[in-house]
């Protein structure tokens, strides 16, 4: 089976939220912390990784993904808070070295 990741990117003063879904945690934050202005990541600067969840199959990860971006603000509050109560971002000290966005992947092949 595949490891799948749900996962929230925040803006850490504004409170603003990203949820997403992955199967790639590492490289979907180096696209999001390098996101352009275009982007919604990019224009409202949700770049830190505050919550991660880890999943066997995609379609628990997607089911998951679906359920909390329907939840009230308070909530998703909550769920950060009860893995990560000082909001740091979780990929500090990842080493994305050699990491090329998935955008630049994409335009180069």
């Amino acid at each position: 089976m595949k490891t799948m990741y749900t996962y929230i990117m925040a803006h850490i003063e504004n409170k603003l939220f990203y949820v997403g879904v992955t199967n790639n945690i590492r490289q979907r934050t180096f696209d999001h912390k390098n996101a352009t202005f275009g982007t919604h990541t990019g224009k409202y600067n949700v770049k830190q990784l505050v919550w991660y969840e880890v999943h066997d199959s995609p379609k628990t990860a997607i089911r998951r993904e679906k359920k909390i971006k329907k939840w009230k603000r308070e909530w998703k509050i909550n769920l950060i808070e009860e893995m990560n109560p000082e909001w740091r971002d979780l990929s500090e000290g990842w080493n994305f070295e050699g990491y090329v966005t998935s955008k630049e992947k994409f335009e180069n092949n």
